[in-house]
């Protein structure tokens, strides 16, 4: 059996791969100051950006949600994966071949991770369902195609297939590459019967459904062939890998195109992505057999940056009763999205692939750029359900439109769709539109009620802090000592010497917990800022720096706390992941996302030059603050010292005074 990956192969795995280019498969990263970047957090759903990259450093953190960590938790967070699983495929990804304790050579096949085996299943499944696309038995997929506008090469680009029409094409291929049927029943790929499993997807035309990583974690086959008793459309069922809820086919290609124009376009089906894209219309995704919902939202907006900066969402559906129902289930999750959201639908109720078979390319773009609100959307289609031209129609539409514009949240929004609501029931008096509205408010707003769309009003984001979980893989070097040995010459008076041999660990006794403190606490600040420098930049605390910075006093709990952590870890010359880590395992466990967070925290210069100024002058007005408590200290000791009884230490503490002093004006470049 194969050992643990060996501690040097996780390190190099780690230091090789680039942070920034793995996050940037989840989110949509944009420059935050020298060497960082943000964007909407993957873990917890937000409305401003609050995840910081810094990649040179090789660490995340949020500093909505707290979590934090390296590319390998990261990549453990978002996949669901284990450490081991985690090193594995980042590995994988850069060439890397790992080696392991004991003289393994990796984990056996049946020890490998599930996630990873059915991810090799689909990769697999979708490239022998695109070799049968150009076999003679796929002649009615390729007419389909053909006949929709679509050529060989369209095809390969989208990664279109046939599953053949018999009933173990696809098992016999995959069981000849090494999978068990154990494994082949997770894939959602086959179905059982009284003699065993069997192929899923027969004479079907074949999409890979992709993650927003571009991994292949499901399939949507379309019916070919009239003795196909089954539906029209027929997906791969939920499995451990596919969640129909969460996942939107195309949001592989379109993710990057999405991220920088700000746009996202929601279609109904493969041939509608694939079209829209091929017209150039490259951000379009579809949903797999469910309604736009909140989970999709949660994709969309960190690939938007929804920030409330701008950017927009076009719902395109057919122009049937259906395709009306699904424009109003999307206002239902409308209001999630800071995002400007917008309906189109062509007045002759052709898709966007037809209208491209059609008229052509500009056709689709004409499509979208006919979009309407959503807002007006949702109102006109409720008042288009009766006749306003009758007394009753009007009170009626206006009974039922008026919970449609009371659960708009902006005000101002709210306002001017209340006042065209008016002229669109052709009311003279728009108060009496203002009325309705605000009693619809009231009924959704009173106790134990839901809003006019049935959930209720909750602020995004607003999930509390969770605990950023601990590296999975701890620092192996032993802490270096802090001070040194012996004072060096034109060392730090007595003060900063005794206080530099403090700092060589942290205190061995048990704690109690210590509470994170206010950031604005103004007590705390400098301290805070201290911190920020060292953990972003600890070349500056060479030499005799390490020693002051060691002598400092610090009053707040938790970052004294810190402060030792730092001292545990040694001196460095930059921050690496490894000291970083080594920091984090050497304070509290309710302080390592701290850690992270003042690791993190921008700084305030915009060029390398105005960097390095700002970390020396924090540092140098914390040492001059701990030189000043010292001075302190000594005056008022010798202030209720009598020269006549104690001689000697009255001249000690006089000499200590001197070389305070001293400290200060080299502090300050005066002497």
């Amino acid at each position: 059996m194969a050992g643990l990956i060996k501690r040097e192969d996780i390190d190099e795995v780690r230091t090789r791969t680039d942070l920034k280019e793995v996050v940037d498969a989840y989110v949509t990263l944009k420059s935050a100051g020298i060497g960082s970047y943000k964007g909407l957090c993957p873990f917890h759903d937000e409305r401003s950006p609050s995840f910081h990259v810094r990649p040179q450093m090789g660490y995340f953190h949020c500093f909505g949600c707290q979590e934090s960590g390296d590319v390998i938790s990261f990549i453990q967070k978002m996949d669901h994966i284990s450490f081991s699983e985690a090193v594995e495929k980042l590995a994988g990804r850069i060439g890397y071949e790992l080696r392991y304790e004991d003289g393994g050579t990796g984990p056996r096949r049946e020890d490998i991770g599930r996630r990873q085996r059915l991810l090799d299943a689909h990769k697999i499944a979708g490239e022998f369902f695109r070799e049968q696309l150009v076999t003679p038995g796929a002649a009615a997929g390729r007419q389909f195609l053909s006949e929709r506008g679509f050529d060989r090469a369209a095809a390969e680009h989208f990664g279109v297939g046939f599953a053949p029409q018999g009933w173990d094409a696809l098992l016999k291929h995959l069981t000849g590459k090494g999978f068990t049927h154990e494994e082949l029943k997770l894939t959602g790929m086959f179905s059982e019967g009284n003699r065993g499993i069997y192929d899923r997807f027969r004479g079907r035309l074949i999409w890979p459904i992709r993650d927003i990583a571009g991994d292949t974690v499901g399939f949507g086959a379309r019916k070919l062939f009239e003795d196909d008793q089954g539906p029209k459309y027929l997906n791969t069922p939920e499995t451990t890998l596919y969640k129909k809820s969460q996942v939107l086919y195309g949001i592989d290609l379109a993710k990057r195109n999405i991220a920088s124009k700000r746009q996202l376009v929601v279609v109904e089906g493969y041939t509608d992505v694939m079209a829209c894209h091929l017209a150039g219309v490259d951000t379009a995704v579809a949903t797999c057999g469910t309604a736009f919902g909140a989970e999709h939202i949660k994709v969309a907006r960190r690939l938007l940056s929804d920030d409330g900066t701008g950017g927009e969402v076009v719902f395109t559906f057919d122009g049937d009763a259906a395709g009306q129902k699904a424009a109003l289930k999307a206002f239902d999750e409308d209001q999630r999205f800071t995002a400007q959201t917008f309906v189109a639908v062509e007045p002759s109720g052709a898709d966007p692939c037809e209208l491209r078979q059609r008229k052509g390319d500009e056709a689709v773009h004409a499509l979208i750029r006919s979009r309407r609100p959503l807002f007006e959307f949702a109102i006109r289609s409720t008042l288009a359900k009766y006749d306003l031209s009758t007394v009753e129609g009007r009170v009626s539409g206006l009974r039922e439109s008026a919970p449609v514009v009371a659960a708009i949240r902006d005000g101002s929004t709210r306002m001017g769709y209340s006042q065209e609501l008016a002229g669109w029931l052709g009311l003279a008096d728009p108060n009496e539109v203002l009325r309705a509205v605000k009693n619809a408010e009231r009924r959704a707003h009173s106790p134990g009620q839901h809003d006019a769309k049935g959930h209720t009003q909750q602020r995004a984001g607003a999930a509390g802090p969770q605990g950023g979980g601990q590296f999975a893989a701890s620092h192996n070097g032993s802490p270096q000592q802090g001070g040194g040995q012996g004072r060096q010459q034109a060392g730090p008076p007595q003060g900063f010497q005794q206080g530099a041999q403090q700092m060589s660990a942290p205190e061995a006794e048990a704690t109690p917990t210590i509470a994170r403190p206010n950031p604005g606490d103004p007590q705390g600040r400098m301290e805070r800022e201290a911190l920020e420098v060292v953990l972003q930049h600890p070349g500056y605390l060479s030499a005799g720096n390490w020693q002051h910075f060691g002598a400092t006093e610090f009053v707040v709990p938790a970052y004294k706390a810190i402060q030792a952590g730092i001292a545990a870890a040694g001196q460095s010359e930059e921050t690496s992941v490894q000291w970083l880590e080594a920091v984090r395992s050497s304070v509290p466990p309710e302080l390592e996302s701290l850690v992270a967070e003042l690791a993190l925290s921008p700084l305030p210069a915009t060029r390398e030059d105005t960097l390095a100024r700002y970390c020396r002058d924090i540092l140098r007005r914390l040492f001059e603050l701990q030189i000043t408590r010292l001075k302190e200290e000594r005056l008022g000791a010798l202030q209720r010292m009598d020269p006549a009884v104690d001689p000697e230490n009255y001249q000690l503490l006089q000499r200590e005074l001197m070389e305070l002093e001293t400290a200060r004006r080299q502090l300050r470049g005066d002497g």
